[in-house]
């Protein structure tokens, strides 16, 4: 199971925005901030912080907090 509260912090953070504002709905569309390059700093920092690696598809589509998290779990082998 992945940390959902340190997936939100680091969301926040990229994101510029409050950590309780991000739930299971945020995503690129509810995020005004969220554009490509907020897209790929976030990927990289969800890299760094939980020593993964996301393919590249991944990295693209992933513009969701659900989706974030999915992936997530799957490249930490978790269900």
């Amino acid at each position: 199971m992945v940390d959902e509260a340190r997936i939100r912090n680091i969301m926040a953070s990229v994101l510029g925005v409050d950590s309780s504002s991000i739930g299971d709905d945020t995503s690129m569309d509810t995020v005004p901030n969220w554009d490509s390059m907020r897209q790929m700093n976030l990927v990289l920092a969800l890299e760094k912080a939980f020593d993964v690696s996301f393919p590249d598809e991944d990295a693209f589509n992933a513009t969701s907090f659900k989706l974030v998290s999915l992936v997530l779990q799957e490249q930490l082998g978790g269900t």
